[in-house]
């Protein structure tokens, strides 16, 4: 079986992390029936000001697929993008915005 990293940077995403959520659990759960794959998503906070790490941390506790890491200031998307991509575990990695400028739907065509 084949490991998915999903490494999403977030600043200040507090309204759009459970529509992303969403989606993205969504869709690995249709692609878990079709390939031999499993997901893991790694959220990076880059010093958010508003709940962003609470929305993270609570979605940690209900799924063990994902997995934060908080900045304590705002260190840019590079050092996010950086931080995810040094703890992902995945045989394959996808950088992802939580706003869903990425549209995960684009992820199986990706893959195969």
């Amino acid at each position: 079986m084949k490991l998915i990293s999903i490494v999403v940077p977030c600043y200040n995403e507090e309204q759009a992390l459970p529509y992303f959520y969403d989606e993205i659990t969504k869709l690995s759960d249709k692609m878990s029936k079709t390939y031999p794959v499993s997901f893991e998503y790694i959220f990076v906070d880059d010093g958010s000001k508003d709940k962003t790490a609470e929305v993270l941390k609570d979605m940690a506790k209900k799924d063990r697929r994902v997995k934060f890491i908080s900045f304590s200031r705002n260190f840019g998307k590079e050092a996010g993008l950086l931080a995810g991509l040094e703890n992902a575990k995945g045989d394959f990695v996808a950088v992802m915005d939580a706003d869903l400028q990425d549209p995960p739907a684009l992820l199986p065509e990706m893959f195969a």
